[in-house]
């Protein structure tokens, strides 16, 4: 994925400003407005951590070369991150999701899951790297054919786990692109599956 020159619709919107900590300048470092498309307090998606909030883009000297990092803040887990500005589209480093995305991922939850067969390490493997891809609709591929509803008890623990970290990266990301809490979008999303769970049954 190419950063360069995208549209910055959805990245700065101050409606959905993510409260960030104040950046420790240290020496050697210094601001530059904007690499590859992105500049500070723009919102993205890191795919091993969700929506997050760049605070700054400096360049550090390190080992000796000269390097510039995007400086991302992720407010659920309080974590900053330094990710290499060259590297940010080999990582998955993306902007948030258009609202014809997110829509898009609600149509796949209102789907039938598939059912998929085999041996449950393969599976499980499949569906962590969905969730890890960072792109929404495998995501949502991936919570639709883990959700078991609540009276269905059959879920596994490791099932449950991978469900909920394909919820938690979906549902975050809809939050902050649809102005909403992240408790609303999950009720939201969940509802989709358990009226499509309710038809089925």
């Amino acid at each position: 994925m190419n950063f360069s020159g995208q549209s910055q619709s959805n990245r700065s919107n101050p409606a959905h400003s993510i409260p960030v900590p104040s950046v420790d300048q240290t020496s050697g470092s210094r601001c530059i407005e904007t690499r590859f498309g992105f500049k500070a307090t723009d919102l993205i998606v890191y795919p091993a951590h969700g929506v997050g909030q760049i605070v700054a883009i400096e360049e550090q000297a390190v080992a000796g070369a000269q390097l510039e990092f995007f400086v991302v803040y992720f407010a659920k887990t309080k974590m900053t991150l330094r990710v290499p500005t060259r590297k940010a589209a080999s990582v998955g480093m993306r902007e948030l999701s258009d609202p014809a995305a997110i829509q898009h991922a609600r149509s796949i939850l209102r789907q039938a899951p598939r059912r998929a067969r085999g041996n449950w390490s393969r599976l499980a493997q499949e569906y962590e790297s969905k969730i890890k891809s960072g792109d929404i609709l495998a995501i949502a591929e991936a919570m639709r054919d883990l959700y078991r509803p609540e009276l269905n008890s059959s879920q596994s623990y490791s099932e449950r786990q991978l469900y909920t970290a394909a919820l938690e990266r979906l549902s975050g990301e809809v939050a902050v692109v649809d102005g909403v809490t992240e408790e609303a979008a999950v009720r939201e999303l969940e509802s989709l599956m358990m009226t499509e769970a309710r038809r089925g049954a």
